[in-house]
């Protein structure tokens, strides 16, 4: 290949993972408006749906957010009634994320959504699965210790 065809952009793979984001976020709004969440807020409810009752630093280190980002979300998501932020009698400088039983109720709302999704892009669960591994491939090695450009 020309190294000039290297730097088109339709030869980029940061591109297409940013534009696949991009839609990937598009895809959502609709179905999470139905909730009143957006998509990082989303993000955030996964995680505590998973594990109720962890820390902000807990949440971060999951979605890869910094408490900067994750600060106004769950402000946003307390005011909806969806949790509560409550800081730590024995650690006053950790705040821990409690569900609210409006939150966990909310789970029940959000199940049809990843099937709703799967259905939209018309690719298989073992698509799904060869992608998910091929993206964390590329995040890991993004990610590694050994690469001096990492901030993960």
């Amino acid at each position: 290949m020309n190294p000039d065809d290297l730097l088109k952009l339709d030869a980029q793979l940061c591109f297409r993972l940013y534009a696949a984001s991009r839609a990937m976020t598009r895809t959502y709004q609709p179905l999470l408006a139905g909730l009143d969440l957006t998509y990082p807020q989303y993000l955030v409810m996964l995680v505590l749906w998973e594990k109720d009752d962890i820390t902000v630093k807990q949440i971060g280190e999951k979605l890869a957010l910094d408490s900067g980002t994750l600060t106004p979300l769950l402000k946003r998501l307390e005011h909806s009634g969806f949790i509560i932020r409550q800081r730590r009698a024995e650690n006053e400088r950790e705040v821990r994320i409690l569900l609210t039983s409006t939150g966990r109720n909310l789970k029940e709302k959000a199940k049809p959504i990843p099937a709703q999704m799967f259905e939209h892009f018309g690719i298989t669960l073992e698509e799904i699965t060869e992608l998910k591994r091929l993206l964390d491939q590329i995040t890991g090695s993004a990610c590694s210790p050994e690469n001096p450009a990492s901030s993960c």
